[in-house]
């Protein structure tokens, strides 16, 4: 885990859209930036939280990733089938990177990586997860 302990002055530097992927908890003295990555487990809980609103998009992280965004050795995952798949989410690099970079995000950030899959689910729905959809469709159904 990443903990980093800012003064208020620091953190108000920083410009953060309201949507921002990473959470920022403060008061009047100090401000606490949390990021957890590293094991499944932490990983999950990050998916959890930030698609508590699209709960079909926590199963697609299960089925894409087991919930790994990062290997044991730190390098970032990468799908077996195609190699340019990455991340949670499998966001494939040949088709989205250069739309994500113009939305200034980073795939191989998890949370820049959510965020895009975010952008296509709300533009593309759980298309681009189809190849997946055997494990993760009865998910669907049964939560509609």
């Amino acid at each position: 885990m990443i903990l980093a302990l800012f003064t208020v002055s620091t953190v108000s530097s920083v410009q953060l859209p309201e949507t921002a992927y990473g959470y920022i908890a403060s008061n009047e003295e100090e401000a606490i930036v949390v990021r957890e990555v590293g094991s499944s487990k932490n990983t999950e809980s990050i998916v959890r939280s930030y698609f508590r609103d699209i709960p079909i998009m926590i199963e697609v992280a299960r089925c894409e990733s087991t919930f790994r965004h990062t290997l044991a050795d730190g390098s970032i995952l990468k799908g077996k089938v195609d190699p340019r798949d990455t991340g949670v989410m499998q966001i494939n690099k040949y088709y989205h990177e250069s739309t994500a970079t113009k939305m200034q995000l980073n795939l191989d950030d998890i949370y820049h990586n959510m965020a895009y899959a975010r952008y296509l689910y709300e533009t593309q729905g759980t298309q681009p997860w189809s190849a997946s959809m055997p494990c993760w469709g009865n998910a669907l159904a049964a939560n509609y």
